[in-house]
């Protein structure tokens, strides 16, 4: 059984992809054997990284403030603003104008970066800080030929 997954890699050019479903077992890992019958199973990124659709919108990172979590410059964000944030939430806010990716801690009033190169931010009273939401997943793209047009 063959799926097809259409990708835009920009307004003009449609890429389909043919994608086989590998299943393993027992942790062996690999291709199936042909003679192995494949069930049909629905994709679809949208159910699978999206759980509030009316809540959740798309970001794009940039810098290496986050890189240590593996949020990389160029990486799509899936940002929900329907789940709850807890001290050591990944999140996205309005800080002084400026949206930015960081770890929430709530205890201490800050943010904090994923990398050694960053001080954490202090929110004062005198500082505009909006929650925007919970970062649930990020995207990496490895085909730099795919533009990204959209974010731009």
């Amino acid at each position: 059984m063959l799926y097809t997954v259409i990708i835009y890699s920009d307004i003009e050019k449609v890429m389909t992809m043919q994608i086989i479903p590998i299943f393993c077992d027992c942790g062996i890992t690999g291709f199936e054997s042909p003679s192995a019958e494949y069930r049909e199973m629905g994709l679809s990124l949208d159910e699978l990284l999206i759980q509030n659709p009316n809540a959740t919108f798309l970001g794009l990172a940039s810098g290496s403030s986050m890189e240590k979590i593996g949020i990389y410059s160029g990486d799509v964000l899936i940002v929900d603003r329907a789940k709850e944030v807890k001290d050591g939430s990944i999140i996205v806010a309005n800080y002084n104008g400026n949206f930015i990716c960081k770890i929430l801690d709530r205890k201490n009033n800050r943010l904090l970066s994923a990398s050694d190169n960053h001080q954490p931010v202090y929110i004062s009273e005198s500082d505009v800080f909006q929650l925007e939401g919970k970062v649930t997943f990020n995207v990496r793209r490895f085909d730099e030929t795919i533009s990204l047009a959209v974010f731009k």
